[in-house]
């Protein structure tokens, strides 16, 4: 099946492997917004050894594609830590890439090395890595962390791109991108959802096709 039009094969390995382990499930899902979406992407599945080293990879594979330049890699606490950390290892394995990772803790730590950010210094051009940009909100906790630090927010990678409009005729992702004048790059997007599903022999996939395509239809930017 050609579902590999207009996705670069990273992207479509993604898919199938997202799919195929129902971290991607498609039905009925209630959202924070109170949107009933057709598909649902839950990040936290990627609990596993296996399952941690095939998304960083990805997340590798899309920074290279991207040609992002930043000097450091950031993970917001806490979910961005075990993801900034694999992808640094896999930028260096498979890119001969070396780059320098922090996170940032939720409270000041008041003994050791103290402070709110561990491992490397928060200096220079920085890469921040997240799951999904829902509302923007945690992002721009971030930025502020990242300014206080007399650092510069290089660009933001993601996993899935919803391509949802919020409140208004922009997405989360578009907000973020405006308000701080960055660009933000994701693994996959709604567009690459509704192509693999159009192009699947799969009927258990494709059944789910028109509902995909319809909610794009009415709430995608």
């Amino acid at each position: 099946m050609n579902t590999r039009s207009n996705m670069q094969d990273y992207q479509y390995q993604f898919l199938k492997f997202v799919i195929q382990h129902q971290i991607l499930e498609f039905g009925e899902f209630k959202l924070k917004s109170g949107r009933i979406s057709p598909y649902f992407f839950n990040a936290g599945l990627f609990n596993s050894g296996q399952k941690l080293s095939f998304l960083a990879d990805s997340y590798a594979q899309a920074i290279i594609a991207s040609n992002a330049t930043f000097d450091v890699l950031f993970g917001p606490a806490y979910k961005g830590i075990p993801l900034v950390a694999a992808t640094a290892i896999a930028l260096s394995k498979n890119h001969d890439l070396d780059k320098p990772y922090c996170f940032n803790r939720k409270e000041a730590k008041e003994h050791g090395e103290k402070g709110l950010i561990v491992g490397s210094s928060l200096e220079g051009r920085v890469l921040i890595l997240d799951d999904v940009i829902t509302a923007g909100t945690a992002i721009r906790e971030v930025a502020a962390v990242i300014k206080n630090n007399n650092a510069t927010i290089s660009g933001i990678t993601v996993a899935l791109d919803r391509q949802e409009k919020g409140l208004g005729d922009l997405s989360a992702v578009q907000e973020i991108e405006y308000a701080l004048n960055i660009s933000v790059v994701s693994i996959i997007n709604l567009e690459n959802i509704v192509n693999y599903l159009n192009a699947s022999e799969d009927e258990r996939l494709k059944k789910h096709s028109d509902s995909v395509r319809k909610y794009r239809d009415t709430y995608g930017v």
